[in-house]
């Protein structure tokens, strides 16, 4: 009963992190954020899963170093993106 309840909430966390990231954002920051967020419910609902079946955990570590290193991605491209106009709003640059 307790492993249900918490992949419900686990799930939940995963759809509030799409919704926001889906969401028509005007920062860089909140789209990072709500990607690292969904990356911390995916990182639970492995947890859950491996230790429900009684696996050993070294996926996970590895799970951690892939998002540790898009987490650094991200926070590189926020700084440049900071640096070269000024903020972090969608609207202030053009792609052309």
């Amino acid at each position: 009963m307790m492993i249900m309840y918490n992949l419900v909430v686990i799930f939940i966390m995963f759809i509030i992190g799409n919704l926001i990231f889906v969401s028509k954002n005007k920062h860089l920051l909140v789209v990072l954020l709500s990607l690292e967020f969904i990356v911390l419910s995916i990182f639970f609902l492995m947890l859950m899963m491996l230790s429900y079946i009684e696996y050993d955990l070294y996926m996970l570590m590895v799970f951690l170093v892939f998002s540790l290193c898009e987490g650094a991605l991200g926070l590189s491209i926020l700084v440049s993106m900071i640096r070269t106009h000024g903020n972090d709003y969608f609207q202030s640059f053009s792609l052309l």
